[in-house]
């Protein structure tokens, strides 16, 4: 019986990659999960593990050649070498309990946690050892820098060994547990007795990494590995490399150490680690503050007939698209019908470049339990109103359940803010990089106004544009705000594109 060795999953855009090494030749024994070869992609090294214990039989794919996502790369003779292979551990008798359940046993692996994620934290497990669970039941959720991911059963049976406690930092595919089946359950709870040695042992590092590591004259005691059971990468070097340059301008950085505190105040505080989502927060809106040359231009809108014509239709609206009518869905109207005239809003910088997008993919930011994230809306410019009440009301609510996929808040190209919803004002929003600009909503109040020569209370809204002062000027931001504020202010222009 022979299983195939095919190429993983390499990430969001990326199509191949380029075998690099092969760590077995053919005729070599291989146990599951073992790494077999190294490929490389123009953005990552991956690593493909064997997915069943045997003999390489063959390589279809050698070093060098170009393969795309799901080619195969080799087989897996699984019975030819397995015999031998599963009788060695006899030598040491706690071991020879594995091979017995192996087969009924299942291992639950870290899903794949997105482009750029490397490791997640363990935040919960649902279930503990001995528990029963069904295939797809959510056996425990990892917490990136990012998401929140759900980690379902991989099959039906027990929850044999738990591999990875609350508050561990894993990496993508590391094992997090072992499902037995209920037979084999008894002997199962034995094993992490049997298995605990089992990390002792040497981990070679990425070929590409040990490379780099003499290239750049440090060893792996300065370099912290990302791969399995702590292997060494090629993008751990180049990290090592980046935290030791940037060390010194760092050094001077005590601006954060606390006051002197009192015994009674502190025994009245409480100290709480921040979670990946904050930490991440924290860095990229302070990034964006010394990357961008921000700059934050203000206009208000007068709301009268946006709630005039929202109040008209709004339960006609409901009965025939089954979602309610609300603000956001004339904001996303009107901010991409500005930016076709103000292109440079939608637009980033990459190098020396421009990169002028000729679509909208609008980030809509949501407020969760665990911070802010931004999901992001495709092609936004070509949706009727229907289309984006429900795509907000959607993602949303995913965002709110910490359901939204890593793929759901890239690729934004405009973002909007509506701090109004807690009662805000007025603020200045910081930008969501690579992105040029952001629109900021705020509270709905009633204000004398002088309208015609006499003064009338109207619904006002102060807007907010902030953005990057390297691409955008100062008239094409004002404009930007004044097409938004023309477009609320009569509907109508939307419909006949004025």
């Amino acid at each position: 019986m022979t299983t195939e060795v095919r190429v993983p999953t390499l990430g969001e855009s990326v199509t191949e990659a380029t075998v690099a090494t092969w760590f077995k030749k053919p005729g070599d024994a291989v146990t599951a999960d073992e790494m077999l070869c190294e490929l490389e992609t123009d953005k990552v090294t991956v690593e493909v593990p064997s997915p069943a214990s045997g003999q390489l039989a063959d390589i279809v794919a050698a070093e060098g050649d170009t393969v795309g996502v799901d080619a195969l790369l080799a087989n897996i003779a699984e019975e030819s070498a397995a015999g031998p292979e599963t009788v060695k551990p006899k030598a040491n008798a706690p071991e020879t309990a594995e091979p017995a359940g192996e087969a009924a046993s299942t291992d639950i692996i870290v899903p794949a946690l997105g482009e750029s994620v490397s490791e997640a934290t363990v935040s919960t497990w649902f279930k503990k050892v001995g528990d029963s669970v069904a295939q797809d039941e959510m056996l425990c959720e990892l917490e990136t820098d990012k998401v929140s991911v759900e980690v379902p059963s991989p099959a039906a049976g027990v929850l044999a060994e738990i591999t990875a406690g609350e508050g561990e930092t894993v990496a993508a595919s590391a094992k997090l547990g072992v499902i037995s089946g209920a037979a084999a359950a008894p002997a199962a709870e034995k094993a992490p007795a049997a298995a605990a040695p089992a990390p002792a042992k040497d981990v070679a590092n990425a070929p590409s990494a040990e490379k780099a590591m003499a290239e750049a004259g440090i060893d792996g005691s300065q370099v912290t590995g990302t791969g399995r059971d702590g292997r060494i990468m090629k993008e751990d070097v180049a990290a090592a490399v980046a935290a030791a340059k940037a060390a010194p301008a760092a050094a001077p950085a005590p601006a954060q150490v606390r006051g002197p505190v009192t015994a009674d105040d502190a025994a009245r505080e409480e100290r709480v680690k921040m979670t990946r989502l904050r930490q991440t927060i924290a860095k990229r809106l302070k990034d964006s503050q010394n990357t961008a040359a921000m700059l934050t231009t203000y206009n208000e809108v007068d709301m009268t007939e946006v709630m005039a014509l929202r109040n008209e239709y709004k339960d006609l609206f409901l009965k025939k698209h089954g979602v309610k009518l609300g603000f956001m869905s004339f904001f996303t109207k009107a901010c991409c019908h500005a930016l076709k005239e103000v292109p440079e809003v939608n637009a980033e910088i990459d190098g020396t470049d421009i990169v002028y997008k000729n679509y909208v993919h609008m980030g809509i930011a949501a407020g969760t339990p665990t911070g802010l994230v931004v999901p992001v809306i495709r092609d936004a410019d070509a949706m009727s109103f229907a289309s984006i009440e429900k795509a907000i009301a959607e993602k949303g609510q995913r965002a709110r359940d910490g359901k939204l996929s890593m793929a759901e808040m890239q690729g934004g190209t405009f973002t909007i803010s509506n701090g109004g919803v807690y009662g805000s004002l007025m603020s200045s929003p910081i930008l969501n990089p690579p992105q040029s600009g952001i629109l900021g909503m705020h509270k709905i109040q009633d204000r004398p106004m002088a309208i015609n020569g006499k003064v009338e209370i109207r619904p006002m809204m102060y807007l907010a544009l902030s953005y990057d002062h390297r691409i955008v000027d100062g008239k094409g931001a004002v404009t930007f705000l004044v097409r938004v504020k023309e477009a609320l202010e009569d509907p109508r222009r939307l419909l006949m594109d004025l």
